[in-house]
């Protein structure tokens, strides 16, 4: 029985220009010609155009597709294993992004309900990154810590953000102050202002020993958005995430004696 290319497209779910680029590229040319000169596909066609739909969904190229044809054993099984780890791979990037848009999703609903200029009026130059709030989320998932965090910034008021970013923005002139006044990193002074931020943290936030305060400090050095929650771009200078991280790790050695903190992980 032979099928034209119209009825072809009706029950495979292609379109008729489709067809007849398989044709053209002679990955699928139809057995037989009407009369009229009209392509006719055969049992065996249909087949084969099962076939290319098949992997086309598996995201083969045509490309591919034809290499596959050529030696069916030697190429389909080598071409499938390929996809199976990309598909795997595919999954898991997926996956991933599911969970950053769910993140972002709860980190949007347990931000501080301001209108937007109670935002500018309590925040000032402080902006919140929403992707870097979500990979901190994706990262701390499982901590308690954060969860505290989370919870915590949630229940704050309108008058504890006031209070809270009163207390940042004092704390910023000081540290200001200390690095352009060249006061070493391990000094007293910048150890002092390291450790206002570790019990600002503990305060407002989460408790957060030495070692957490560490690595919140690193973070500070690896990823710019992370530092500029605490210095708003116009008020850094060169060096000086570096410097806070230094008076961190100092202030946190002078507490535990140069060895890594015990406490909870974050």
């Amino acid at each position: 029985m032979s099928y034209s290319v119209g009825q072809v497209s009706a029950f495979a779910g292609v379109t008729v220009r489709t067809l007849h680029h398989y044709d053209k590229t002679g990955l699928l040319s139809p057995s037989g010609r009407s009369q009229a000169g009209y392509r006719l596909y055969s049992e065996a066609d249909l087949v084969r155009l099962q076939q290319i739909l098949f992997y086309r969904e598996l995201g083969f190229s045509l490309d591919e597709i034809a290499a596959i044809f050529k030696d069916p054993q030697a190429n389909a099984l080598e071409y499938l294993r390929s996809r199976q780890k990309q598909l795997s791979e595919e999954i898991a990037r997926l996956q991933r992004l599911a969970e950053v848009a769910q993140r972002a999703i709860e980190v949007q609903r347990t931000g501080v309900s301001l209108t937007p200029r109670e935002r500018f009026e309590v925040f000032g130059e402080i902006t919140f990154d929403l992707s870097y709030a979500t990979e901190a989320e994706l990262k701390w998932a499982d901590s308690a810590g954060q969860r505290e965090s989370m919870a915590r910034a949630a229940a704050h008021t309108k008058e504890d953000w006031r209070r809270l970013m009163g207390e940042a923005t004092a704390w910023r002139a000081e540290l200001l102050a200390a690095f352009d006044d060249g006061e070493p990193s391990d000094g007293e002074r910048a150890m002092d202002l390291a450790e206002e931020h570790r019990l600002h943290i503990s305060r407002w936030f989460t408790s957060c020993p030495p070692d957490m305060h560490r690595r919140i400090a690193d973070d500070f050095v690896a990823d710019p958005r992370a530092f500029a929650l605490v210095v708003p771009p116009s008020q850094q200078r060169p060096g000086l995430a570096a410097y806070l991280c230094k008076a961190v790790h100092a202030n946190a050695a002078r507490h535990t004696g140069g060895r890594a903190d015990s406490g909870e992980n974050r």
